[in-house]
């Protein structure tokens, strides 16, 4: 948990309540960390899995969009200078 709430830059009472969320609703499960018993995983489940695919999806989406509607060149440039901006807002990148 401790290293989801740093990622995710929220408290770990923030990141437990919302794992135990996504947990009870089946997209995430804990299972036992095989290095330290006395830790736990947190794990993406099949319906999590389910979930991504659909994001990636809709994503893809998104992007053939943009680049319909900005075409190849400025869409490109676009995705450059997005994935630059990240560099400094995400540490975890």
């Amino acid at each position: 948990m401790s290293d989801l709430a740093e990622q995710a830059r929220v408290t770990k009472q923030t990141t437990t309540f919302l794992v135990d969320q996504l947990e009870r609703a089946g997209y995430v499960e804990r299972v036992p960390d095989p290095t330290d018993a006395r830790a736990r995983l947190v794990r993406i489940a099949a319906r999590g899995r389910a979930a991504v695919a659909v994001a990636r999806t809709v994503e893809a989406d998104v992007e053939a969009e943009w680049t319909r509607h900005l075409g190849s060149r400025d869409a490109a440039h676009l995705r450059r200078a997005l994935t630059r901006l990240r560099e400094i807002t995400d540490p975890y990148q």
